[in-house]
């Protein structure tokens, strides 16, 4: 199958550049938030105005996490040597979701911290909105034609313009797929019936992105300055997931012990 070849760049405005990896995080924090205020007034947990106010906290916290993480997690020594390029490279990508997320848990828990208002319970609800960021994300990776697949036989596979001649999974498609659609279904569904536990959806959230996230890792090419970590199959992207996994198991277990401790 062959790469369908769309162009990178939506449109120039006034000799500008927009990307299509922009307006995938700009269609992403408004429709995060549309569904964030959705649940808060559905559920009654927060008011509604908590997520028009923590909005700019949690860009930034996104966009500054994301493109450190990438900086430490990716490629510390370039850019211990280029510092200028860490801000002003960012339109060359870059980014990494596992310091977009530590981003974001800052900004929200500086933000809870100052207005008094339960961290757990905004991080529940952002857990529900964050897979739709996800699904955008790697679509514009899959637009970008970058952060592809191994190369393989499989019916699905695709002939991208820069990974040589031979087909390669579309990593970035399975990964819009699982912790994009699928991880949205799960934690919303769970949300539904576990709203009045906080912690209980942030944790599903981070045990269930890891899981598909290790999952793809087998499929996905590792980044070429990189490599694995020990041969044949740890990477980077694995190692950080880890933790990930770790931490939302032990935000069930607290759940679960504070719930039988009330009752």
């Amino acid at each position: 199958m062959k790469f369908p070849n769309i162009d990178p760049t939506a449109f120039e405005l006034f000799g500008f550049q927009i990307k299509w990896y922009g307006i995938s995080y700009a269609c992403s924090l408004l429709l995060a938030l549309t569904l964030c205020k959705f649940l808060s007034k559905k559920y009654k947990t927060l008011e509604q105005k908590v997520f028009d106010d923590i909005l700019i906290w949690a860009a930034l916290g996104i966009i500054l996490g994301g493109r450190l993480g990438y900086v430490i997690f990716y490629n510390f020594n370039f850019y211990f040597n280029n510092p200028k390029l860490i801000l002003l490279g960012i339109r060359d990508g870059g980014m990494s979701f596992h310091g977009g997320i530590i981003g974001i848990v800052i900004a929200c828990l500086l933000f809870s911290k100052i207005k008094n208002i339960s961290f757990l319970k905004i991080m529940d609800i952002i857990a529900c909105a964050a897979p739709i960021g996800l699904f955008l994300g790697r679509i514009a990776n899959f637009i970008n034609s970058e952060l592809w697949g191994k190369e393989t036989n499989f019916f699905l596979g695709i002939i991208f313009p820069n990974a040589g001649p031979n087909p390669r999974h579309p990593s970035q498609l399975y990964e819009a797929f699982l912790e994009g659609i699928l991880l949205f279904v799960i934690v919303n569904l769970l949300y539904k019936y576990k709203n009045s536990f906080p912690g209980f959806s942030s944790g599903i959230f981070l045990i269930f992105y890891g899981l598909f996230r290790i999952f793809i890792e087998f499929f996905r090419e590792p980044d070429s300055h990189i490599g694995y970590m020990i041969d044949p199959y740890l990477t980077t992207g694995m190692i950080l997931c880890f933790p990930m996994v770790a931490l939302g198991i032990l935000l069930i277990f607290l759940n679960d012990s504070n719930r039988k401790n009330n009752n």
